[in-house]
């Protein structure tokens, strides 16, 4: 049996190229704002305050549930920590 690597988990899920890379992107996006919440020693409830969602859209950030967010809704709460997103497009290597 012949296996498969990956270099994302994304990719290994994923069987849309898209899709996958809107997964990557999420993800990236989500652990930041995570990453802003642990070092501010945030309550999910002072969290949801400053980015202007509610306390459950909190608890299904923190847990990972990806499916929740769109691209534009965490980039505008990472907006509302002073952070600016930058955009890089590149070629995929073969």
């Amino acid at each position: 049996m012949k296996m498969t690597r990956y270099k994302n988990v994304f990719d290994a899920i994923e069987t849309d190229p898209a899709a996958a890379e809107n997964l990557k992107i999420r993800s990236k996006l989500m652990n930041e704002l995570i990453r802003f919440i642990d070092h501010g020693n945030l309550t999910q409830s002072q969290a949801a305050e400053l980015f202007e969602v509610s306390q459950p859209r909190i608890s299904d950030l923190v847990r990972g549930k990806i499916d929740k967010f769109t691209i534009d809704m965490l980039v505008n709460m990472l907006a509302r920590t002073g952070k600016h997103v930058k955009v890089k497009v590149s070629i995929k290597a073969a």
